[in-house]
This record gives structure tokens, C-alpha cells and sequence, in this order.
């Protein structure tokens, strides 16, 4: 901002200063400056005040008290996005309204998920209707009514398999045949393996990572082994994924004059001192969430090349070979 913008102050604070404090510390900040609010300031903005607090207690109530306001919207988590969203809702007061949510429990914790929750029967309580796709058993155990959809997929769902409020369903689950009501009410269970893999392929080190919320970590990852990255959501397990390690992985196989120890030591990966132990893979690939293919026309054949074979195969029939068909006339 501009020198001018930046010299007005408020409680010894401009703007850029407090909206680069913590949520939980500008919260305490404003409520600080409304109790010495003199009259003529209280006439003034106490309205504006009162409503800046109040945006914020949401924000610090569904567990973002860490966040600051100005922290940009690319580097939050899918978990802190959905519950930004959320605390927007509930700010909005709207009653007798549907709210339509898909799978609001992605990439949550346990804790977060418990937060999440309570939102959402805030927006209940508040003559509200909630209406969630969801698969994470917790939030279902805490639903009021209960749509099972199934039995199976494609060709084999599209049915309503059970229906009703949720208690009452989990009471009786044999008069239904729910799969989710038969793993809910633990008739079916997935067995926890009772031996793990031990072999030893060697580690990926992530030495000094540094971004967003990781401070100066050191990380080691074993190959060849089923790797699980866990914390609440916001701890930096998706920074440390994507920023971290499959940038600068990405980064070393494609230039191979970062695969010594001369290249990295020109500074040219990017969040991170070092990474060792790359030498143990081949390639990274990232496999996300992100719409499959780069055109509308995409689909399950041209994104995984399946077609490909299947075009030659109706290129080299006879029939096809007669009236001179090629590759081309086979396209999608």
C-alpha cells in the first residue's frame, strides 16, 4: 500500500499490521480497542467493530486461529478452504436455507472433523438444512436422517437402498441390504494386517524444508515401503508433498546437472536445503485431484491411452485394410 494508506493507524496498528496478525491476536486486538472505544468513536463504528469480531470468532471457532488475513488463498489447504467457506456461511445469519456440501470431510483430521461437525449442526440449529455427500463414518454416525444409495455403482446403483433417521436404520440394519449400514453397525469390518512390510530400499532426506507453515524440517521418507503423512489439517503435510518433494524431485530428474552434489549446491532447489536419496527412483509422479485431460473432450480412454491400441487393432482388420482405412478414421 501506499505510504499515505499505511500511516493511518488505528489502536497503533495500520492496516497491513493487522491483517497480518494471527486470527486469534487480531480478534483480541479489536476487542481490545472496543472496550476503550470513546463515544464519538463508538457513534462512529462500533457497527463496523462488532461485526469485524464476530467474523473473526468464526474463523477461530472452526480452528483457523493460526491463519493470518493476509495470507494468500493458493497456499491454504483444502481443509482450511472448506472451512473458510463454511465460517463465511454461518457469518451470512441466513435461515431456511439449503446447504448442499460434497464431501466436506476431504482431507480433514479427526480434530478437524469434529470442528467441521459442530458447524454444520450450527447451520441446522439455525432453521437451516444440511444436506451432505459424505463417506467419513463419524459425520454420517452424527447425521439426524440417513439416504443410502447403491447397492453397488454404474449399471448397479442408482437405487435408494435404505432411508430413514439414522438411529433407527443402525438398529435394524439386517431389514436393509446397505453395505454402509453393514460396515456402520460393525456386522462387516476391514481387519487391521497383522504383519507390516520391514525390508530396507534405502531413505529420501528432505533436509531444511521451509515453507508455509514448515519450519527448517528435516524428513526421512523409506523407498518401497506404503508411506503415510498425517496431522491436522494446515500442519504443511500438503507443502511438504507437492512444494517439497515432488518439485524439486521433479527438478533433479529433469536436469541432471542438479543430480551432484556441485549442482545443488547452486541454490536452485526451491524450499529446501538438500534432498538426498534420490538416486533410489526413477521419476515422481503426482497423482492429485485436478480435472483429468486438458480439453472438455477428455475421457477415461484418451487420458489413459487405452484407445490408442484400440484404433490400431480396428486399423489392421481385414475389412478395414480393404477399403483403406487408416488410424485416422478411427479417431474418438
Amino acid at each position: 500500500l501506499r505510504p499515505e494508506a499505511l500511516s493511518v493507524r488505528i489502536g497503533g496498528k495500520n492496516i497491513a499490521e493487522a491483517a497480518h496478525l494471527p486470527i486469534r491476536q487480531a480478534m483480541e486486538f479489536f476487542k481490545n480497542y472496543h472496550a476503550g472505544m470513546t463515544k464519538r468513536q463508538l457513534t462512529i463504528a462500533e457497527n463496523v467493530v462488532k461485526q469485524i469480531i464476530n467474523r473473526l470468532e468464526f474463523l477461530d471457532k472452526v480452528g483457523l486461529d493460526y491463519l493470518s488475513l493476509d495470507r494468500e488463498a493458493e497456499t491454504l489447504s483444502g481443509g482450511e478452504a472448506q472451512r473458510i467457506r463454511l465460517s463465511s456461511q454461518i457469518g451470512s445469519h441466513l435461515s431456511r436455507t439449503l446447504y448442499v456440501l460434497d464431501e466436506p470431510t476431504i482431507g480433514l483430521h479427526e480434530r478437524d472433523t469434529d470442528r467441521l461437525i459442530d458447524t454444520l449442526k450450527a447451520l441446522r440449529d439455525k432453521n437451516n438444512t444440511v444436506l451432505i455427500v459424505e463417506h467419513d463414518e463419524r459425520t454420517i454416525l452424527e447425521s439426524d436422517y440417513l439416504v443410502d444409495m447403491g447397492p453397488l455403482a454404474g449399471v448397479h446403483g442408482g437405487e435408494v437402498v435404505a432411508a430413514g433417521n439414522t438411529l433407527d436404520l443402525l438398529d435394524n440394519p439386517k431389514k436393509n441390504e446397505s453395505l454402509t449400514l453393514d460396515y456402520l453397525s460393525g456386522q462387516r469390518q476391514i481387519a487391521i494386517p497383522k504383519e507390516r512390510r520391514h525390508q530396507n530400499h534405502g531413505v529420501i532426506k528432505v533436509v531444511g524444508a521451509n515453507a508455509n507453515n514448515l519450519k527448517n524440517i528435516n524428513v526421512e521418507i523409506p523407498v518401497g515401503r506404503l508411506v503415510g503423512v498425517t496431522g491436522v489439517s494446515g500442519s504443511g503435510k500438503s507443502t511438504l508433498l507437492y512444494d517439497i518433494l515432488y518439485r524439486n524431485i521433479s527438478k533433479i530428474k529433469n536436469n541432471p546437472g542438479l543430480k551432484s552434489e556441485a549442482g545443488r549446491k547452486q541454490r536452485q532447489l526451491e524450499f529446501v536445503s538438500d534432498i538426498k536419496g534420490t538416486e533410489y527412483i526413477n521419476k515422481v509422479v503426482v497423482i492429485d485431484q485436478s480435472p483429468i485431460g486438458r480439453t472438455p473432450r477428455s475421457n477415461p480412454a484418451t487420458y489413459t491411452g487405452i484407445f490408442t491400441p484400440i484404433r490400431d487393432f480396428f486399423a489392421q482388420l481385414p475389412e478395414a485394410k480393404e477399403r483403406g482405412y487408416s488410424l485416422s478414421r478411427f479417431s474418438f
